[in-house]
């Protein structure tokens, strides 16, 4: 009898973890999708509340690892004259600790500029809240040509 009370109750603790980390995952969706959709919109304040206060954006460009701060001050005046940044999210993965507060995911995005791209990051659950702790945005390179790529990014740095 004591083992039946106990496999059931292990399997209540598994089913109750499983639905919190499905909620999880969905408030995660939410405001992944919403900092793409403030970015869109050049909603400044809607777009960094969705960011921890010690947060990092690292860019496409290897010199863009900024601190929150800083990318604040380098998204101001584009947000201030209303033009942000538009990425279509798509084929979004995301992944949980085991204590279900930590999140890092991935995701394909389309850029009308920049075409497909790729933003991955660390999401941070704090008073119950998921705030983005980092966000990294690349330029997924096909295998095919990416020595053609790093032979003009070398290029580049050489002049």
């Amino acid at each position: 009898m004591r083992y039946a009370l106990l496999s059931l109750l292990m399997m209540l603790a598994t089913a109750m973890n499983s639905a919190y980390a499905k909620s999880d995952i969905d408030h995660i969706n939410n405001v992944l999708d919403a900092l793409h959709e403030n970015a869109s919109n050049a909603d400044f304040h809607g777009y960094f509340a969705l960011y921890s206060n010690d947060a990092v954006f690292i860019g496409t460009d290897a010199s863009e690892v900024w601190q929150i701060d800083e990318f604040k001050a380098y998204a101001k005046p584009h947000f201030d004259k209303g033009t942000g940044w538009t990425y279509y999210p798509r084929d979004r993965s995301i992944y949980l600790s085991s204590n279900n507060d930590v999140a890092w995911f991935d995701e394909l995005l389309d850029n009308k500029k920049l075409g497909e791209t790729r933003g991955t990051g660390v999401l941070i659950k704090k008073d119950n809240t998921w705030k983005v702790s980092q966000y990294h945005l690349t330029i997924p390179i096909p295998n095919s040509i990416a020595s053609d790529v790093a032979a003009q990014i070398k290029a580049l740095k050489d002049q």
